[in-house]
């Protein structure tokens, strides 16, 4: 038996955008991750697990994600988007062919092939339920599904200690009604984590109150491990996992790292778990040597010339032709895309990425590689990412270090020793400053107004308006998913967030009203309690504070 291991952790969000748009903001990034990462990935699971590799890797599905993907109108939609995509593959083939392209012709044959392949996995294999798909290889052993917050709040900036129990209580409340067990693994939205200490709200008049520690309110919740960014173990910045993807975000870091101070604290190995202090929860770090690998587009695999080109598309179809050919080549000349010569690539770079995890671990005697990702990397943003995994995994059979669950390396380590944990992120620089910054103050100053409308309903007694509460619960989640400051300030959908946060905070304020109000819904008001119930519709039931579920 070996005390090495490697623990891949993948986490799987989308916002809720079911009946909020579909193209360009929508639901068509609903589609898409599901179409390039959700299924592939499932897929590469099966397909391992069918060769007698369990892949054992630990992947996370936030309670929004789980709800929509199990939703009709997701199943109804997901097949017309795959059917769509063939018609766009075969349309872009007819004129290729009629202008005498024929190596973009044969590229379209190739995206004809490849959703007619994800069209039937989708209905036939997996039943058009990718949840279930998931859940079937969680209950034979080869895979662990964690939770997460209930709608991705950022934890760290949440004013009140009961909207992150909320947060996690709901989480577990979903997953146990997705996945049929107890989740015990738990991903922190962004990585964000605060400890306890005399907290005052970053805007607003408030005094300053004290709070609980992140951990300790995971722990009161049930859940038995989570994880952080490396950077929290060994001080100074973190090494953000957003700024390649997202250069508009270096306007606001020029303006934040001038009066930025890093946290200092005693450096650590990231190769160890620990239980974290006061609440003795364990955790695991990202380790950030292989972490790189995969997230950076300039000094990882995913930048290799000949991988698919992702920002370049032919229009009107918005299908990807190209290769990324070179960093230094302007989209206007890249060269076309060669599927046939990107498997030597996938062979060698997973060759280094086996042998890079030996190498971390050459030296130990024991340890853990937690490697921590978006699943969305695998995919959508690497569309190579799923196959290069299917052979990380394969070259990993049978080596001095085990790919296990993170609750299986726990186990076997058992960490003994007690941290007590700074506040931070993965975000650049380790702190808040892409949810909070001066774009994104004022969603914040709503949040906390909504927290005190909730803060006073919990006090009201019971009986209380059930379908008023529950859509007022529906909405209060939804105003604090951490995508809204997070599109704002990367400019990648900022129209579309701005207006997502005024909507869900005038309906939550309203419910809140009418749940404080002694006179009986009038019909008009019925009426547009049916319509927000119509247009955010997430999570069925809901777990309150005192376990009630409405």
């Amino acid at each position: 038996m070996t005390d090495k291991y490697f623990t891949l952790v993948l986490h799987s969000h989308i916002p809720f955008v079911l009946a909020h748009g579909s193209w360009p903001h929508g639901m068509d990034w609903l589609f898409e991750a599901a179409a390039e990462s959700y299924l592939p990935l499932l897929d590469v699971f099966c397909r391992l697990r069918d060769e007698g590799i369990p892949p054992r890797v630990s992947i996370s599905f936030t309670p929004v994600l789980a709800d929509q993907l199990k939703r009709q109108s997701f199943r109804d939609g997901f097949a017309a988007y795959l059917k769509m995509k063939r018609e766009i593959a075969r349309t872009d083939r007819l004129h290729f062919e009629k202008t005498g392209n024929k190596s973009l012709a044969s590229l379209a044959i190739f995206w004809e092939d490849w959703y007619e392949k994800l069209s039937r996995n989708f209905s036939d294999k997996f039943k058009s339920d990718l949840i279930s798909g998931f859940k079937s290889l969680q209950d034979e052993g080869s895979i662990e599904i964690l939770t997460s917050a209930a709608t991705h709040g950022y934890f760290p900036l949440l004013g009140d200690d009961e909207s992150l129990s909320a947060q996690v209580r709901q989480g577990k409340h979903v997953h146990r009604s997705f996945f049929g067990k107890e989740a015990k693994g738990f991903w922190l939205p962004e990585c964000g984590y605060r400890p306890a200490y005399e907290w005052k709200p970053p805007v607003g008049q408030k005094e300053a109150y004290s709070r609980r520690g992140v951990d300790e309110i995971l722990g009161s919740e049930g859940i038995s491990y989570f994880f952080i960014d490396a950077h929290l173990l060994r001080g100074g910045e973190a090494k953000g996992v957003y700024m390649e993807r997202f250069p508009a975000l270096g306007l606001l870091w020029d303006k934040f790292q001038k009066t930025y101070q890093p946290e200092k604290t005693m450096p650590r190995s990231s190769y160890l778990p620990y239980l974290a202090y006061p609440s003795d929860v364990p955790f695991l770090a990202r380790d950030e040597v292989t972490g790189s690998q995969v997230w950076s587009r300039q000094a990882g695999y995913p930048g290799d010339g000949w991988y698919l080109e992702f920002h370049k598309k032919h229009f009107p179809g918005g299908m990807r032709y190209w290769r990324i050919t070179s960093s230094a080549v302007d989209l206007a000349e890249k060269s076309p895309y060669q599927p046939e010569k990107v498997k030597e690539r996938l062979e060698e770079n997973a060759s280094h990425f086996v042998s890079l995890i030996h190498q971390s671990l050459k030296e130990k005697e024991e340890g853990v590689i937690a490697s921590l990702y978006d699943t969305e990397l695998f995919g959508h943003w690497w569309f190579e990412g799923p196959e290069w995994l299917y052979l990380v995994l394969k070259k990993l059979k049978g080596t001095a270090v085990q790919s296990l669950t993170a609750a299986a390396s726990l186990e076997r380590l058992a960490p003994q020793t007690r941290l007590s944990l700074p506040e931070g992120s993965w975000g650049e620089g380790g702190f808040h400053w892409i949810w909070l910054n001066e774009d994104t103050s004022w969603i914040w100053e709503k949040i906390y107004a909504i927290e005190d409308v909730s803060s006073r309903l919990e006090k009201l007694p019971w009986p209380k308006n059930k379908r008023v509460l529950r859509q007022f619960y529906r909405e209060k989640f939804l105003l604090e998913s951490s995508d809204w400051p997070f599109l704002i300030s990367t400019w990648t959908a900022r129209d579309y967030a701005e207006s997502r946060v005024a909507e869900h905070y005038l309906r939550s304020k309203t419910l809140g009203l009418w749940l404080r109000a002694p006179a009986p819904l009038t019909e008009e008001q019925k009426e547009l309690l049916s319509l927000w119930e119509q247009e955010d519709l997430l999570f069925d039931t809901i777990e309150t504070s005192d376990g009630t579920i409405i």
